[in-house]
């Protein structure tokens, strides 16, 4: 397979490290500058600047969490004036704010290098034609993934999501070789091409699918391949880091993290590093980032890392595949969901309990919602009107802060579970085999 940087995709690791540790350096240097947030919490760690002088000091930074993002919004973590910006990009938050992120011109070069860079590793080109399949607009996962795929010369039909019939439509009348989306959405088109009478490995050009955006197994990667004959490659990223940044090579065996934009650590329960190939959870810090810097970032997931040079030739380390979250929260169909944001949203309904359970389940890996809400004494009622207008009321609102589709249940006082100790929200029943 063909390299976006061939010099920088093979470089030895330790000259790799000592690349990190300058960018780190420099990035370091440039924060304590530039953002009053981190100066004040470098400052309140008896940490300067000039303490970085290996990789390992690192761990004398603070860490960066969600809730950092949460109490400075909108803009306070940007490090650069609006009119040095050249996009804006806005994502779901923990309690209901979402997370702004803001991008100069060469933080979005580097995302879709980094992008382009794991497209070319596993067979993409100029010849390639990607239907993208991803949500345009403030999300960032339809945009980072057209601009990656234009900036390695292929042809881009942004098709966005949703109206399955004309995606198939469109697959089997244009040259497409790769598709994009979230693992359930490409689950939903094979469905309706058996449906339809289309055989994607006979009908169409489809060879290759980019998925991410929400939890999935290995074993759904097989039954997903088996069933279209597409090689599907995994995806990571978050609006913090500036999108969706890390794709799989043809081998298959982990995300390709580009050390000279992203180092990433792996800790335990304690903070402190885990061995190599152990699982705990990432703390990224991105080496270039400009607008919104990301130092020590806590995001969440769990996973472990490896350095060991690939079979596809390149010597970046790998990120295995994410087993779980450090916190409660839920992707669902590529949405991150909180339930301290739905108990928010609960809150503001005069007419309901504090008491609500949600319920998670997919079929055919399209995730559904249900959330049960407690009606509390005073409006109980028998005027199915009126319920109607509490259950229509409750599911606007829910949409306009979760930004996807929940069903939405009232039940009666009383009904739902109480606990002594701490109350179990949420059942998963989700099933990625």
């Amino acid at each position: 397979m063909a390299f976006f940087n061939e010099e920088i995709e093979t470089m030895p690791t330790d000259q790799l490290k000592e690349m990190q540790l300058k960018l780190l350096q420099e990035l370091v240097k440039n924060t304590y500058r530039d953002s009053g947030f981190y100066r004040k919490k470098m400052d309140d760690a008896g940490v300067k600047p000039e303490d970085i002088k290996t990789l390992d000091d690192i761990r004398k930074l603070p860490f960066m969490k969600k809730t950092d993002l949460r109490d400075n919004y909108p803009d306070k973590l940007f490090t650069r004036p609006y009119d040095e910006l050249v996009r804006v990009h806005v994502s779901s938050g923990t309690t209901g704010k979402p997370t702004v992120v803001g991008y100069t011109q060469n933080d979005l070069d580097m995302w879709a290098e980094s992008l382009g860079r794991g497209m070319m590793s596993f067979g993409m080109s100029n010849k390639d034609m990607l239907q993208n399949s991803h949500g345009y607009g403030l999300f960032t996962g339809g945009i980072g993934v057209h601009d990656a795929a234009t900036k390695i010369g292929a042809t881009v039909l942004p098709t966005s999501t949703g109206n399955t019939n004309r995606q198939i439509e469109l697959m089997c009348d244009l040259p497409v070789t790769t598709i994009a989306g979230t693992p359930s959405y490409l689950f939903h088109i094979a469905d309706t091409c058996d449906q339809k009478g289309i055989d994607i490995k006979k009908d169409t050009k489809l060879r290759k699918a980019i998925a991410g955006g929400e939890p999935w197994s290995e074993s759904m990667r097989e039954k997903l391949q088996k069933r279209t004959g597409i090689k599907v490659f995994n995806c990571y990223g978050a609006s913090e880091f500036n999108g969706p940044m890390f794709l799989e090579c043809e081998e298959q065996a982990g995300f390709h993290i580009w050390a000279d934009f992203t180092l990433i650590e792996i800790l335990d329960e304690n903070d402190e590093p885990v061995k190599e190939g152990e699982r705990g959870a990432i703390v990224v810090t991105m080496l270039q980032k400009e607008a919104f810097p990301l130092i020590r970032y806590k995001i969440g997931d769990i996973s472990s890392l490896v350095w060991e040079k690939c079979k596809c030739g390149r010597t970046h380390p790998r990120l295995q595949r994410l087993s779980g979250r450090t916190d409660d929260m839920l992707v669902v169909r590529g949405i991150n969901v909180f339930p301290s944001q739905i108990e928010a949203v609960l809150g503001e309904m005069p007419f309901l309990s504090p008491f609500y359970h949600l319920t998670l389940d997919n079929e055919n890996y399209m995730d559904r919602l249900v959330i049960e809400a407690e009606l509390n004494e005073e409006s109980l009622t028998e005027d199915m009107v009126e319920l109607a207008k509490m259950s229509s009321a409750l599911d606007r609102r829910l949409k306009e802060v979760l930004n996807i589709k929940a069903e939405v249940k009232l039940v009666l006082p009383g009904t739902l579970q109480r606990f002594e100790g701490k109350a179990k929200h949420v059942t998963d029943n989700r099933n990625y085999d």
